[in-house]
This record gives C-alpha cells, sequence and structure tokens, in this order.
C-alpha cells in the first residue's frame, strides 16, 4: 500500500450486506451520482497499488480477490507476524503449526496442507519479493522493514504456478529509494517481552544505493513444562535482511537481497486433554503447560539470496529475470503424548534447498498488456525423524529425500476493447519430475535420528520411486467497468498441486504406499464487484466462488498395532463455494470502520479410504469434513485518529474477529474448536516531526481460550466414550496447541 497521508490510511473491509446487494444489482446510490469534481477530497479513500498479476495496478482494477496490507496498517495494530491476518482476511486460515514457532499451517476456501512433513507440497503459495518458498518450515514470516503484504485468493496457477490452488501470500520488502536513514524500535511487554529492531539504508553512490534490516525477538513461555521448569511457547528469534540497488543505466535496474533467520525457541509441549493410561496424570491447569519426556531442544534455521534484473528495453517491452537460492533446516524434538514417560517420543531433522529461475517479458501499450515467461524450479527435501514408542520398546525410524526438477512456461494478457470491458486469457503448462527414496526401519530400543545402531528389526520400507507430471492451466476473465467507482467481474481459474510420494510410506501395513499420488486439480469459477460509493468514502468488494475440487489429496495416519499406519491419496472429490465482502468506510477524515465477512461451505462428494485395521476399501465422504475451514470467517473494527496531542497525532483502533466452529482433521474429535471471537485494540502515537512513534497494544483483549491444532491418536472407545483398550504405544494421545493468550506490549521507535 502507498500511502499519501496518514488519515488515509485504512483496512479493507464490508461496510453491510444492504450495500453489498446494492451494488450486485447495479442500483445508484445518490452521493455515486454527483459530479467528480464536487468531491470532498479530505475523506476519499487513498488508492491502493498491488502487484497480483505481476504488474502494478489499482486494488479497484483488479478482476482478483485480493487483500493487501501496508506498512503503516501493519504497525498501527501492532501486526507481530503474518499468522496475525488470520484475523483480518475472509475465508483465510494461516497458524503456527503444532511443535514450533516458525513452521505455517495455511488455508484459503478450504483448500491447503496441514502436514509439514518434508516431501509435501503446500496448498498455499507463499512469496518473498516474487521469490517462492517451498516449505512451511519457516514460513510463519515476522513482520518488520516490509512494505506491504498481499494475499490472493482462489487458484493462481497460471501466473505463480503449481502449489498455488488455494491462493498465494505475497510478502513484498521496503525498497530502497536512496535516502539515507536510520530507524530503532524497541518493545516490552508481558512474559518478559524483549524485542529490538533497527533497519536503515543509504547511497553509496548516485546509482548504488544499500540497506538493511536485523531484528531480536524474545519472550518467555506462556506457560511451561512442569517436571523440568523449561519454557513452553517461547520465543528466541533473529532474523536480519540485507539489500542492495544498482542502476547501471536509465533502464536497467539490479536489485540484491540476502536473508537468514534463526528460531531457538524450545519446541512447544501439546496440553493433553484426557488422562494419561500410562501415568494417570490428569490435565494440567493451564493449558500452556505440559510435560515431556525428551529435550526441548529446537533449531530452525532458514536463509536465501536473490537478483532480480528489470530492464526496460522500449516504451512497450520490458525484461525481467528473477534468479534466487533458498535452503532450510530443521532439528527438532516433539512429545507427541506429552507425559514424563517416553510413551510417544518423535525427534526430527529436516533440510531442504532450492534454486529457481524466472524470465519474465512483459508489454503494455494503450490497449494490450500481457506478462509472459519461463520458470524453473530444482529442489532437494530430506528428513528423517523416529516414533520412539517406549512403552513397546521399539522406535520406527523413517526418512528420506526427495528431489523435485519443474518447468513451466506462461503468459497472460488483457486486452481493453473500450471504456467498459476488458478480456483476459492466460494459461500456464508445468512439468515436474520427482525421485524419491523413503525407508522406514523398525529398532529395538530408543533411537534418535543419526545415532549408530545395528541391524534393523523390521524392515517396513526401502525403495526408490520415480514419477513426473505435466499440467495446462489455463485462465479467462471478463471485466465490465459500469462507471468510474464501479466494476464487475467474471472469471475461470484452474489450479492443481504437485503429486509427490509418502514419506511416511509403511508398505509391510499397505503394499500401495510406494505407489505416487497424483496432483490434486481445482476448477473455480468466480463473480465479484469493486465499488467505491458516497463519493469515495465507501470501498465495498465483494466476491462469490463456486470450486470444483478433483483428486484432493488426502493425508492420513491411523494408529495400528506396530505404529502408525500413513498414506496420502488422490481419494476425495469435493466441492467448495461461497462468498467474501471486504469494505471500508471513512466516516470522517479521522475515523473510519473496516469489515469483513467470509463463508465457505465445503463438503466432499467422494471418498475412498484404504483402511489398514481392515485392510479394506471405504466410501467415508458422510464422516469426512474439511479441516481448518470455518463455514464462516468475520472481522469489524475502527481507526480512530486524535489530533495534535502532545505535539503529535493519537490513533485509536480495534478490531473483533470471529471464526465458527472449526474441525482440525478430516475426522471430528475432541480437538474441534467452538466458534469463538478474539478483540484487539492499540493506541499508537506519531510525532509532528515525523522522527517518533510510540504503540501500545493489546491483543486477544478478553483471554480467549482457543485451540489451534493438535495430535489425535486416541485410545479405542465404545459408542458412550468410554476407553476399551489401550492407544498407541499403551497411551491415549489427544493433545491440543492453542493460540497466544491476552498479552500486553509497548513500542517505541526513532527514526534518525
Amino acid at each position: 500500500m502507498k500511502a499519501t497521508t496518514f488519515k488515509t490510511q485504512q483496512f479493507r473491509r464490508s461496510l453491510c450486506a444492504a450495500a453489498v446487494t446494492s451494488a450486485l444489482l447495479g442500483i445508484s446510490m445518490p452521493a455515486v451520482a454527483q459530479d467528480a469534481e464536487e468531491e470532498e477530497q479530505t475523506t476519499r479513500l487513498e488508492r491502493i497499488e498491488v502487484t497480483a498479476r505481476r504488474t502494478t495496478e489499482n486494488l479497484q482494477e483488479v478482476p482478483v480477490s485480493v487483500s493487501s496490507f501496508g506498512e503503516m496498517e501493519l504497525e498501527r495494530v501492532g501486526i507481530n507476524d503474518i499468522t496475525e491476518l488470520q484475523q483480518r482476511i475472509p475465508n483465510t486460515t494461516m497458524q503456527v503449526s503444532r511443535g514450533t514457532n516458525s513452521t505455517l499451517t495455511a488455508y484459503i476456501r478450504g483448500i491447503g496442507q496441514q502436514d509439514p512433513l518434508w516431501g509435501f507440497e503446500p496448498g498455499v503459495g507463499v512469496y518473498i519479493d516474487d521469490v517462492y518458498v517451498a516449505r512451511p518450515q519457516g514460513a510463519v514470516l515476522e513482520v518488520f522493514d516490509v512494505e506491504r503484504i498481499e494475499v490472493l485468493r482462489g487458484p493462481q496457477g497460471t501466473l505463480y504456478g503449481k502449489n498455488t490452488i488455494g491462493g498465494a501470500m505475497k510478502y513484498v520488502t521496503a525498497q530502497l529509494s536512496g535516502d539515507t536513514e536510520v530507524r530503532v524500535q524497541g518493545t516490552v511487554g508481558d512474559y518478559n517481552r524483549r524485542d529490538f529492531k533497527i533497519s536503515g539504508q543509504t547511497a553509496l553512490s548516485d546509482n548504488f544505493y544499500v540497506g538493511g534490516a536485523f531484528a531480536s525477538l524474545n519472550r518467555d513461555g506462556f506457560g511451561e513444562f512442569v517436571n523440568t521448569g523449561d519454557d513452553n511457547y517461547n520465543k528466541e528469534l533473529t532474523t536480519g535482511r540485507i539489500s542492495a540497488l544498482w542502476m547501471p543505466s536509465d533502464t536497467v535496474t539490479v536489485r540484491l537481497s540476502a536473508d537468514r533467520t534463526e528460531d531457538d525457541s524450545n519446541s512447544r509441549g501439546g496440553y493433553r486433554l484426557t488422562t494419561s493410561q500410562v501415568t494417570g496424570d490428569e490435565p494440567l491447569d493451564s493449558v500452556f503447560d505440559s510435560r515431556t519426556a525428551m529435550p526441548v531442544d529446537n533449531y530452525v534455521k532458514t536463509e536465501g539470496m536473490s537478483a532480480v534484473v528489470d530492464w526496460e528495453l522500449n516504451q512497450n517491452w520490458m525484461f525481467k529475470s528473477v534468479t534466487a537460492k533458498r535452503e532450510g533446516f530443521t532439528d527438532t524434538n516433539i512429545d507427541f503424548d506429552s507425559t514424563e514417560m517416553p510413551t510417544l517420543l518423535v525427534p526430527a531433522i529436516y533440510e531442504d534447498e532450492q534454486f529457481t529461475q524466472e524470465f519474465q517479458l512483459n508489454y503494455a501499450d494503450e490497449n494490450l498488456r500481457f506478462v509472459s515467461g519461463l520458470y524453473y524450479y530444482d529442489g532437494e527435501a530430506c528428513g528423517v525423524f523416529g516414533t520412539i514408542l517406549g512403552g513397546l520398546g521399539v522406535t520406527v525410524e523413517n526418512g528420506g529425500c526427495v528431489e523435485t526438477e519443474s518447468y513451466a512456461v506462461f503468459g497472460q494478457g488483457t486486452y481493453q476493447v473500450d471504456d467498459q470491458w476488458s478480456f483476459t486469457l492466460g494459461g500456464r503448462y508445468t512439468k515436474d519430475d520427482k525421485v524419491a527414496d523413503v525407508y522406514r526401519f523398525t529398532y529395538l530400543g530408543q533411537v534418535y535420528p543419526g545415532e549408530a545402531v545395528g541391524d534393523p528389526l523390521v524392515t517396513n520400507s526401502d525403495f526408490t520411486t520415480a514419477a513426473d507430471w505435466s499440467r495446462f492451466s489455463p485462465h479467462a476473465s471478463v471485466q465490465y467497468q459500469a462507471t468510474r467507482d464501479l466494476m464487475y467481474y467474471a472469471s475461470y481459474s484452474n489450479g492443481f498441486k504437485s503429486g509427490g510420494v509418502d514419506m511416511r510410506a509403511d508398505v509391510s501395513l499397505n503394499p500401495d504406499a510406494s505407489n505416487p499420488y497424483d496432483p490434486e486439480i481445482v476448477d473455480t469459477y468466480e463473480f465479484g464487484l469493486k465499488s467505491e460509493l458516497m463519493d469515495g468514502r465507501v470501498r465495498l468488494n465483494a466476491a462469490i466462488f463456486y470450486s470444483d475440487y478433483q483428486d484432493m489429496q488426502v493425508t492420513v495416519q491411523r494408529a495400528v498395532a506396530a505404529g502408525v499406519a500413513s498414506q496420502v491419496l488422490n481419494a476425495a472429490d469435493a466441492t467448495v463455494q461461497g462468498f467474501e465482502i471486504e469494505a471500508l468506510a471513512q466516516a470522517t477524515d479521522t475515523l473510519s470502520f473496516n469489515a469483513s465477512v467470509g463463508y465457505v461451505d465445503a463438503s466432499f462428494d467422494q471418498v475412498i479410504f484404504f483402511n489398514p485395521n481392515t485392510q479394506q476399501n471405504e466410501d467415508v465422504s458422510g464422516l469426512w469434513s474439511f479441516a481448518n475451514t470455518p463455514e464462516l470467517s468475520a472481522n469489524i473494527g475502527f481507526v480512530q485518529e486524535f489530533r495534535d496531542v502532545m505535539q503529535g497525532d493519537l490513533v485509536w483502533s480495534g478490531n473483533v474477529a470471529y471464526r465458527s466452529d472449526t474441525q482440525i482433521f478430516e475426522i471430528p474429535s475432541m480437538l474441534d474448536m467452538d466458534s469463538y471471537s478474539l478483540a484487539n485494540t492499540s493506541l499508537v502515537w506519531y510525532s509532528h516531526s515525523g522522527k517518533w512513534q510510540a504503540g501500545l497494544h493489546v491483543k486477544n483483549l478478553f483471554d480467549k481460550e482457543y485451540r489451534l491444532a493438535g495430535y489425535n491418536f486416541a485410545a479405542p472407545r465404545d459408542e458412550q466414550g468410554n476407553i476399551i483398550g489401550a492407544g498407541l504405544g499403551g497411551e491415549d494421545t489427544i493433545v491440543g496447541y492453542y493460540g497466544a493468550p491476552r498479552t500486553v506490549s509497548l513500542t517505541v521507535g526513532y527514526r534518525f
């Protein structure tokens, strides 16, 4: 978002259903008919620029469902990392995944990927300055030194490629201007929060600028491991970025950047919802307290570098090259059953690296704009983890690597027929090649990854397999500009998530587990409008969508006598439909309101599931539901500015976000979360000099307890819910992970 004055900063949300109905039916409101020359410029909403279609455009002219958050807006409400945006975007889930602070679980319109195991592809693409981040480890991006964050909903396969079947999240870092400046910021808060951020830039010459940013983020735990005294849900993270901008000529720019993040926070311990079958321990008083039978050591590192070259060939043609390399490493210990006994322990090590190269050739004139390009991806993801079943005296070790090469050619063009009508056509052809090595061995005793051991007791799996897939993903849309402030669009988009190999495959339990699973595919039809009403003081955007979801990849883990049986199946066809509304109302030049509503009706049409216990295929479409997809999500907020307060301006903002009942896994369980609402409020003061700012932020104002994720390896129960046998490793493992409690923080910043 590019702001012109502070008072016109805003959220993008819905105002009210009546206005939506009026806009959808094309009914004019009296204020719309007023002449543009008579508009009150002091209260008209600012223009927001986004790059959803790989070129800079006005948000209100882009026929895509997209939300955009600028630097000042993110600072004003105290957004710490991208998961907090979940509250402010309809039909979107972005959460920290279970055992670490840094692993992302992302869903949009019911489509995503819950399992963070290496080799599995995400359903929502994450991009840092146009560079694709292939793995969820380290993808919970901290918000600092950022220009804006865009979230695109619906398949983005034409311009962004595979694994954007649900949508895409674009993290755009702050651009270098050549001005010499330094900015420092410190934050203190409850739970002994201690954050420090510094960023700056300067010009080394007329055509070469450099900049950098660093952040150290620290907080004690919300709870503790009661038997060891270690912090639980603490934070100990450092992150940094350096960048350079070189302009060798008037037509060529070269942007270089490198970043690194290290997370040394403790691994998270879950909260047991039931009494332990092994120790007899009752659930603890606090959901942030836990027990553990292993060290809480955890280390996550991600780093990358990129080079972006823009070459203006002439007034119509532009060439762009994006070259990037990224890699990550995770070493963590997760106690699944959260007791002092080594009943179900999972130590794990993940490693991944990727190289990407994209070439674009783009054209623009008065009536035609198109983006075209070639894309190459070369990545390897490896890992090893042990499932330690202490009660049985065995460890099941799983490991292997998957190598991926992907090639794509794409193009999308928009033709402006006249002042009102335009048409867009696009397509992308992708070819994926994958080779995977998978092993699964059972050893006697407790075995940690990397330990020297003898021959396995049982070889459950040991195979190499290869597969390749190709796919053409088309896109078509029509756009009608009814008036200057009202645009309708209709679109069709195809997206797909790459196929792969189950890195947990156990062929001793399921002989077909070594077979690769195919890509999943979605066809989405969308009709929407973008409007500005009441002399530009109300912005209202809405969309309805229908998605035909085919060959859905279903990751299933079931407890069996010998451990955990895993499989990834193209088992499901589904229908997903719903709507989204976002709006903003600038009531006065100092007061604005914002709101959003999202509704998703997602249901399985067919699910064929291989039951490892019965060794039979079963249709469970009547029993399964979509995970991490509440039917209804909503947000309402306000921003009130008070001018000339202590030689500055004071801004008070707040919001309430609602999510309806959410099922955590594909089958109902005790982990499922009832509907809940979260309230937040902030007071931020900006000095008239532009140098000082101070912010007081209160998150989860009413200290709501809400569950985000968990592990469900429950003991067998009868129809009345009574336990009738031992669970995996002899334990009833139903363990939940929770969102943050109420937190209060004070941030002070100074700009030199």
